[in-house]
């Protein structure tokens, strides 16, 4: 049985890890060491951050070693979101008022999203800036780095672990961890259960980032919030590839997205209307 080890925030969420014995404080400082690396690299609400350098200078930049999962993943769900579903759209959310500063007030202009050929091009190590770009790797981000936390912890030895950022779970072990999938109308229900063994499920929705009748869920082809659909939850082997298509959900049809991915999953439309995967392990109340 595992129980709570570890609780904090990071990268502006909540997380929990749940082992069977407590981490030690070594472990607590390696996987505050990996949260921070990422954080410096990828994140666009610090100064400091690789990021940041990218937005105001075009040019070849050379990423960490962890990088080349996290792009090829986003371009083989830009390929099959029919480019709704793209890392560019930093600008676009900074220009609707999500920024550094979270000043939640929209611009009056607003830019349109670049596709990806015309802004950037990725060679597996290296990324090169046509023009400035603001990248925005949240769609996918957090659940990698729960891969990567997991990863950490298998390193000291910790094979057996729940890593829960905000609604991003990644489980390892041999039993299996029943997961309740919050109402997005309303938090203290749950539409159903879904069950995980040695997979990560993460959820998406536009409720807890919302303000002035926006959301911070961007089609990059339109550069406005979605509006079909209000919840999605993917069942994946990692957390990066769950929390992708979770996102994906939004902009492209489960059958399509299926074509080249192996994932269960659910999702529930503006209407109240709540559909889901055929070999879902689980089961939907509504």
């Amino acid at each position: 049985m595992l129980s709570p080890s570890n609780q904090f925030d990071a990268i502006g969420a909540p997380w929990q890890i749940d082992t069977a014995e407590p981490l030690g404080s070594d472990v607590e400082a390696a996987i505050a060491h990996r949260i921070e690396l990422f954080d410096r690299t990828y994140s666009r609400f610090r100064d400091d951050s690789l990021v940041s350098e990218i937005s105001r200078t075009p040019g070849t930049y050379t990423f960490p070693a962890d990088a080349p999962p996290l792009f090829e993943l986003y371009r083989r769900l830009y390929d099959a979101t029919s480019g709704s579903m793209s890392p560019l759209v930093g600008r676009a959310l900074e220009e609707l008022g999500y920024d550094r500063t979270y000043s939640l007030q929209p611009a009056t202009k607003r830019s349109r999203v670049p596709e990806w050929h015309e802004a950037i091009s990725w060679n597996g190590s290296e990324l090169t800036t046509l023009t400035p770009a603001v990248l925005d790797v949240g769609a996918a981000g957090k659940g990698y780095l729960v891969d990567l936390v997991a990863e950490v912890l298998a390193e000291h030895g910790v094979s057996a672990a729940t890593v829960d950022a905000s609604g991003d779970i990644l489980h390892r072990g041999n039993d299996t961890l029943r997961v309740a999938l919050e109402h997005p109308l309303d938090t203290s229900k749950a539409i159903g259960v879904v069950s995980v063994s040695n997979q990560a499920v993460c959820a998406s929705a536009p409720n807890r980032r919302a303000w002035a009748g926006l959301h911070h869920i961007l089609d990059a082809r339109s550069g406005l919030p979605t509006e079909r659909i209000i919840a999605t939850w993917a069942i994946a082997p990692t957390a990066l590839e769950a929390d992708g298509l979770a996102t994906a959900l939004f902009f492209a049809e489960p059958a399509a997205l299926a074509v080249e991915f192996n994932f269960e999953w659910v999702r529930m439309h503006s209407t109240g209307r709540v559909e889901y995967s055929p070999d879902l392990t689980g089961e939907i109340f509504l």
